[in-house]
């Protein structure tokens, strides 16, 4: 009976251990591995697609994985993935009339806080 448990592990980790997403080369690996940093987990706040475990997240991993193997492109995904799940799916929201402020808003404080420190040396 130890024999058998032995051989039941050993063969459950040769068996468990191969690729989970299969590629057809290592640029397509590397693209999935990027697009899974770039887009956010829907069920989880702030993580992830790659440091998710959610099934929604498994399941779009998937989805990715299947849509990279059918050559389409980057943008092509990431405008499924918004479809899908809205755009604060993203980290890098796309630039347009909505988050204009979002994208222009760190120079603002930038030349404002300029301004006050140029301003305040001039009154010393």
């Amino acid at each position: 009976m130890r024999y058998v448990n032995i051989f039941l592990i050993f063969f459950s980790l040769v068996v468990s251990s191969g690729a989970v997403y299969e590629f057809s080369n290592d640029e397509d690996e590397k693209r999935f591995n990027k697009l899974l940093n770039d887009i956010r987990c829907p069920k989880c706040t702030s993580g992830s697609l790659s440091s998710s475990n959610a099934p929604i997240s498994e399941d779009l991993k998937q989805k990715i994985a299947q849509m990279i193997n059918s050559n389409k492109t980057d943008n092509e995904i990431k405008e499924y993935v918004t479809t899908r799940f809205g755009k604060d799916s993203l980290y890098e929201p796309e630039f347009s009339s909505e988050t204009y402020i979002l994208w222009f808003s760190p120079f603002g404080v930038l030349i404002l806080g300029l301004f006050f420190f140029f301003v305040r040396r001039k009154i010393q």
